[in-house]
């Protein structure tokens, strides 16, 4: 069974308590720690590196909503996120963070339950979205739809996250597919000497680089840009190409 690793955030003790409750009457999620400030969480999930937060949005010094903005050009796997809230009015600044789901306060078991399926159904799904097999000529199956389409290595230019999808471009082709599985799930199973994460939402094929600039890649005539927390890696690729 799927067991996914959470945080828990809140600055209020009982509404904290109420939820570390729930996490742990629940079989597939498991509590990895709690804490009641934003500020804390950040370290925790640099250094936990958990499946889901459930994170409160009013907080002192740092919001919970701050936090999830700084989530997304953050170095480390980004975490699913259920906010938690007592206001109803920020459900559209949760979208654009790209939360799960938001749980008004007070929530019942029920609708606790409700969230982290949603959570559940989607790691899920990205693990059976992904099949890979080696040979002369390397390939990977995504599923796309209700099929498994067969990707040869060579013909992909690279891939783009798109929220819970990747988008992936081929070289020879103004077509592209879609595929149900994060961004994550598709790096840890790319071979790395082959494909390299320049940006949260970009993993480009090394090999179909056709220039570079200060801050950019190209690949054909698409510009993408190398996100600040992976210029030092790609830095050092770029050393051993000009060596």
């Amino acid at each position: 069974m799927t067991v996914l690793k959470c945080i828990a955030v809140d600055d209020e003790p009982l509404a904290l308590k109420l939820v570390e409750t729930f996490i742990e009457q629940t079989p597939f999620l498991q509590l990895s720690c709690s804490c009641d400030n934003a500020v804390e969480a950040l370290s925790l999930i640099r250094e936990k590196q958990p499946d889901l937060v459930f994170l409160d949005i009013n907080m002192p010094n740092l919001t919970g909503m701050e936090l999830a903005r700084l989530l997304q050009d953050h170095p480390v796997p980004i975490p699913k996120i259920i906010f938690t809230t007592a206001y109803n009015h920020y459900a559209i600044e949760g979208y654009k963070v790209n939360a799960v789901d938001y749980l008004l306060k007070p929530f019942s078991y029920e609708e606790f339950l409700r969230a982290a399926n949603k959570v559940l159904q989607i790691n899920d799904e990205s693990l059976n979205s992904y099949q890979y097999a080696t040979g002369d000529d390397e390939f990977f199956f995504l599923k796309v739809e209700y099929q498994w389409v067969r990707i040869s290595l060579k013909e992909v230019s690279y891939i783009e996250s798109l929220k819970d999808y990747v988008k992936v471009h081929f070289v020879d082709s103004d077509k592209a597919i879609l595929s149900l599985i994060s961004l994550k799930a598709l790096e840890e199973k790319l071979p790395s000497t082959k494909f390299m994460r320049i940006h949260r939402s970009f993993i480009v094929s090394l090999d179909k680089i056709n220039s570079i600039s200060k801050n950019s890649v190209f690949i054909g005539k698409t510009e993408i840009t190398v996100g600040e927390q992976y210029k030092e890696a790609f830095r050092t690729i770029l050393e051993k190409w000009l060596k």
